[in-house]
């Protein structure tokens, strides 16, 4: 059975595999002249399953609305007159819920968890190096922010998590590279949390991909599916047309331009990331952890010899320019805790499309079609969901349960929803 993944980020790479791994055959195509050159390009590279939940929470409509008026803020929103956006942001103002972020943060984990251990088995199986680090360290500007991390805390606790929280003291003993005079009230330390280079293990796979049959065919645009007896019988690319058995969107934030003509309605946003990477200069006063910084919404994560500076949420902006707002935050972060470690002047800058979903938890597994599959709407978490999605969509696809309940991770929620 042949099976073409439509995307090549890190969603379609890690799908592509585990296809090969039950025995299909596998054709992936991207508009790209590789893998992993959109939003898998140089993330964050944090791998932390129990911070893994939705932007939908308690409370984030006010503190996006206070975002508006500072000159550095984690949150950019520029909504715009576009109609899908407001529909959008209807849509997550209704996830904001206690009850709704509960469910969804939930679902989040579930997969999140299951995609460390498939990673891990991943890693030990072929020895990838992909520039892994372990340890995360959440930084606390303020009281007020280390007094909030109770419910999460607990939530940790139970889930038993190793965790430990530590005073501004502690912090700066367990990071001696933190600046001395930035203000911290303290942090929260999960010393088994992972990094690592998103794009970099794409690479490996890929290369271990081709080696057992994997076809991947770049600068191949995808334009539209073709329709015949309530079945797919082919995508159109702007260069030809493939067929194959099966199809699976693995497309990104461009995923719900395939999918809308076929009638699948999935509120699809892209929501902009920013990165700055910087050689490292002085290795004595860069980081060993990945860092967090709290007020910001922006972690640092060091690459061996680099650092990478990453986040911001950018809702409603056209297209992939770099923005000085947003730049500017991620440069205030690196210089207030690590100033020495690095000229950021010379920073390289990215931004990338986050293909987010209102409530969250992205769209895996089966539609209304018999051969096609959806792989989707991962926002910011694609690289901590990879693995254990790739997974459980070639289950699906192989005729296979998955290893983890699928509640509320298939695209029947947005039907339960339309339906309520």
């Amino acid at each position: 059975m042949h099976v073409a993944v439509i995307g090549a980020g890190i969603i379609g790479v890690t799908t592509a595999h585990a296809l090969r791994q039950l025995g299909f055959e596998v054709t992936v195509i991207d508009r790209r002249g590789g893998v992993a050159q959109e939003s898998s390009f140089a993330n964050a590279g944090v791998l932390a399953p129990a911070y893994v939940g939705p932007w939908a929470q308690p409370g984030m409509p006010a503190k996006v609305l206070a975002y508006l008026f500072k000159r550095e803020a984690p949150v950019v929103f520029r909504p715009g007159i576009d109609p899908l956006r407001w529909r959008w942001l209807r849509r997550w103002l209704s996830e904001c819920e206690v009850a709704r972020f509960r469910a969804n943060r939930a679902r989040m984990q579930r997969l999140a968890y299951y995609s460390r251990d498939c990673l891990r088995e991943l890693r030990e199986r072929y020895g990838i190096d992909y520039e892994r680090g372990t340890g995360y360290l959440q930084l606390f500007r303020t009281a007020h922010e280390l007094e909030r991390t109770a419910p999460a805390r607990e939530m940790l606790r139970e889930a038993g998590v190793p965790h430990a929280l530590l005073d501004a003291a502690a912090c700066r003993t367990l990071e001696p590279a933190l600046a001395p005079h930035t203000p911290l009230a303290g942090g929260l330390h999960l010393p088994d949390d992972e990094t690592g280079n998103c794009a970099l293990f794409a690479r490996r796979l890929k290369d271990i991909c081709e080696s057992d049959g994997v076809r991947f065919r770049f600068g191949m645009d995808a334009v539209r599916f073709g329709v015949a007896a309530g079945r797919i019988d082919g995508v159109r690319l702007a260069q030809g047309r493939l067929q194959a058995d099966a199809y699976v969107v693995a497309a990104g934030a461009d995923s719900g331009r395939l999918l809308a003509p076929l009638g699948i309605d999935l509120p699809l946003l892209p929501v902009h990331g920013y990165s700055a990477t910087v050689t490292i200069a002085y290795p004595e006063h860069a980081p060993t952890l990945s860092v967090m910084d709290e007020t910001y919404k922006v972690a640092v994560t060091r690459f061996r010899q680099r650092l990478r500076v990453a986040g911001t949420a950018e809702v409603g902006s056209r297209g992939t320019r770099l923005r000085e707002t947003a730049l500017r935050t991620l440069l205030k972060v690196a210089r207030d805790w690590f100033p020495a470690a690095a000229s950021y002047a010379q920073a390289r800058f990215w931004v990338g499309a986050r293909p987010m979903l209102p409530d969250g938890p992205p769209v895996l597994g089966a539609t209304g079609y018999p051969n096609l599959f959806l792989n989707v709407g991962h926002g910011s978490t694609g690289w901590a969901m990879a693995c254990g999605s790739a997974r459980i969509v070639a289950d699906v696809i192989a005729g296979r349960a998955p290893q983890i309940d699928l509640e509320g991770l298939t695209l029947d929620r947005y039907a339960e929803r339309r339906a309520a």
